[in-house]
């Protein structure tokens, strides 16, 4: 489980492609602190540490979520919003993330307000239903408040401090999003198509 509070931007420096993929990602966590197994949020993909270094951290990324999410796009050089694992007695500062993204949102407009950005996305047609005004999305690892929904499509706003601690901060219209929606949404939708 994780927070959506990302704590390092990691840097790809290496892709190896086959049938799955493997990745190597620098990183400013203290590796020592990082065992082979865990599992780390990379871009909001609940992905295994394979290898590990002084300063880097291996995963392997299946066809599945190579399906599902952006990690396809990877290369060398991209930075990646990173989030070790919840531990108990850490501080939830996001909502719940269980690093399993649902599908890919599409940024469909950028506009600056204030010192602020605001976005507006578009989301997959099965899960927009399960986006709402106030409630949590996570988008690209990252736990963030919905402004207003319409349709499929909803808004976000980015302070400043976001960009500078994410990837947020080189965001562009057409880029697609990692989208993971709310545990408790989709819990509650269930439970409407039950009753």
């Amino acid at each position: 489980m994780f927070t959506g509070i990302i704590t390092d931007i990691g840097r790809i420096t290496s892709v190896e492609r086959r049938g799955d993929m493997r990745a190597r990602i620098a990183t400013g966590h203290d590796t020592a602190g990082i065992v082979i197994g865990a599992s780390i949020a990379c871009d909001g993909a609940c992905l295994t540490v394979v290898a590990l270094g002084p300063d880097w951290f291996d995963v392997d990324i299946s066809a599945e979520t190579l399906a599902r999410t952006n990690l396809g796009n990877w290369d060398e050089g991209r930075r990646v919003n990173l989030e070790r694992a919840l531990r108990v007695g850490d501080e939830l500062g996001g909502h719940i993330v269980s690093g399993h993204v649902d599908g890919l949102a599409e940024v469909i407009a950028q506009r600056e307000e204030g010192d602020s950005t605001r976005l507006t996305l578009r989301a997959p047609g099965p899960l927009a239903r399960f986006i709402a005004p106030k409630g949590s999305v996570t988008l690209n690892g990252t736990s963030l408040t919905v402004n207003e929904v319409e349709g499929d499509r909803f808004g976000v706003n980015l302070i400043p401090h976001t960009q500078a601690v994410t990837t947020w901060g080189t965001i562009a219209v057409g880029d697609r999003i990692n989208l993971e929606i709310d545990t408790l949404a989709r819990y509650v939708a269930r439970l409407a198509e039950a009753g």
